[in-house]
């Protein structure tokens, strides 16, 4: 089972080298854990409500983050 992550940012200006996400991350405003796809797109579509985010100032992003064995640590 994938867990995941729902982030808000800000947007940043588009700079000559464009956006790398490695190099110099958009800064975060907030962090939402999910456990299921469906609970992230619900709380993203909650933050889509934003104004901020309807004004193109911020973003929401989904990001899967892993997965976690639905029975629990498996043996070594």
């Amino acid at each position: 089972m994938t867990r995941f992550l729902v982030v808000l940012t800000d947007v940043r200006p588009n700079e000559m080298d464009g956006r790398n996400e490695r190099t110099a991350p958009e800064r975060r405003r907030q962090v939402v854990g999910a456990s299921s796809r469906e609970a992230a797109d619900r709380i993203a579509g909650a933050f889509m409500a934003l104004g901020m985010v309807r004004a193109g100032r911020q973003r929401v992003k989904v990001i899967a983050i892993g997965r976690r064995h639905a029975f629990g640590e498996l043996a070594g």
